[in-house]
């Protein structure tokens, strides 16, 4: 699988799927997750909310994940998956690389071959940009997929300036 890092806005990307960094709920929220309800519309909720009825009543769990409708987006699905809370005195790291690699079997599940991944868990919930990048782009490069390109869409300069150092290093 070829993985770019890309700077901007993960909701205008024209890929097959891009992934939410949801919150448990699956109800909508801020930063990213609240930027992909509001520019998907309606359906998104609607679907999160049958996926609550259904298959996760007490919520999705971290480092799992889950597809919907994109509803008004370029892409044809949304695969919510619910990172770790950063705690320096706990290494969450594997749970955070599980974000990326269960959302690669999602894709793999409903038949996408382009996904457009945000830096789960760097936003509130306090994850280290650096080894944010860094664990990202080390379960990407591990995973076995049928997805043949993946972008790891970056929220401005600086946050793609220290995915590029980042990603040198590995």
């Amino acid at each position: 699988m070829r993985v770019e890092l890309v700077e901007g806005d993960i909701t205008r990307q024209e890929v097959d799927a891009i992934v939410n960094a949801a919150n448990s709920s699956l109800l909508g929220g801020g930063g990213v997750d609240g930027a992909i309800h509001r520019a998907g519309g309606p359906a998104i909720l609607a679907a999160c909310r049958q996926v609550r009825a259904t298959r996760h009543p007490d919520g999705l769990p971290a480092g799992e994940a889950v597809e919907t409708t994109a509803g008004d987006m370029p892409a044809r699905w949304v695969i919510h998956t619910v990172g770790p809370v950063y705690a320096a005195r706990e290494d969450r790291s594997a749970t955070l690389r599980s974000c990326y690699t269960a959302s690669l079997r999602v894709a793999d599940e409903v038949g996408a071959r382009t996904v457009a991944f945000p830096l789960v868990s760097a936003g509130v919930y306090g994850w280290p940009v650096d080894d944010a990048v860094a664990q990202a782009l080390t379960a990407l490069h591990g995973a076995t997929t049928r997805v043949e390109e993946s972008h790891l869409v970056l929220f401005g300069t600086p946050t793609l300036a220290t995915a590029q150092r980042v990603a040198a290093t590995l």
